[in-house]
């Protein structure tokens, strides 16, 4: 008489829970299953990904895996025994955090010299991280202070309005308005006192005007020392070099360009 073999009767996999319950879309975490009846786990998917199984406990509760990729949103995780398949647990996969794009406020001032060298200020959202350009020049010295507000220098530039944009990783933002470029007022020179002086050179004087910030002077062609402004720039004095008798032209010359004095200087 034989005896029949009894086969142990296999129980239906159970999965509570994924720990964490969700992840990088790029995978490569690690994911810890709970449920029962997991022993002996022939595969695990995410969403119908393959998973890498790392350790099983011995009772069938815990099953460490390494999560694979998977788009961003809800998947299903299921665990196949030789019993079948479990009841699926939720995860849900993560996509990197996009920070917004930048945003400007307010800016000012609106309006510079072309020589550039204007401080700005710009007030704004999300501008960590920003560059600035002028008409696609880069503002020099740009500082930002708490991502909300932004300080630099404009560049050099021609007249006119240009467009100013602020880039971030997240994007771009224009400035209303832009901001324009003015030429610098030509400078103008009234009169020279003392209007005569010794061929030797030496003779200190004055030349009244206006616009006369960062000027250099010539008498009769040749550079004229010690040249200084005043904070209006509506007086400049100098020390005039040697030269030849007779009247010698006063030209006082800025980066913005160059005036005569009417009746010179004349040496004697």
């Amino acid at each position: 008489m034989s005896q029949a073999t009894l086969l142990p009767v296999l129980s239906q996999p159970t999965l509570i829970a994924a720990v964490p319950g969700f992840g990088p879309t790029t995978g490569g975490n690690s994911v810890l299953l709970i449920g029962t009846n997991l022993g002996g786990a022939t595969s695990v998917t995410f969403g119908g990904t393959p998973a890498t199984i790392v350790s099983q406990d011995l009772f069938g509760f815990l099953i460490t895996v390494t999560a694979p990729p998977h788009a961003a949103g809800n998947v299903p995780v299921v665990v196949t025994t030789p019993a079948g398949a479990s009841t699926p647990a939720n995860y849900t996969y993560v996509g990197p955090v996009v920070p917004p794009p930048p945003s400007v406020l307010a800016f000012t001032p609106p309006a510079g010299p072309t020589t550039g060298g204007t401080p700005f200020t710009i007030v704004g959202t999300n501008l960590t991280g920003a560059s600035v350009t002028f008409d696609g020049v880069p503002a020099i010295g740009v500082n930002v202070i708490a991502g909300v507000v932004l300080t630099g220098v404009t560049p050099p530039h021609a007249a006119g309005n240009v467009p100013v944009v602020v880039t971030t990783p997240a994007g771009s933002a224009t400035v209303a308005g832009g901001f324009t470029y003015v030429s610098p007022p030509l400078p103008t020179a009234v009169s020279i006192t003392p209007a005569t002086g010794p061929v030797v050179g030496g003779t200190p004087v004055v030349i009244v005007g206006t616009n006369l910030a960062g000027a250099t002077v010539t008498i009769g062609g040749v550079p004229a020392t010690s040249v200084v402004v005043d904070v209006t720039g509506t007086v400049l004095t100098a020390v005039t070099p040697a030269g030849v008798a007779g009247n010698a032209a006063v030209v006082v010359t800025t980066p913005a360009g160059s005036a005569t004095v009417a009746g010179g200087f004349t040496y004697v």
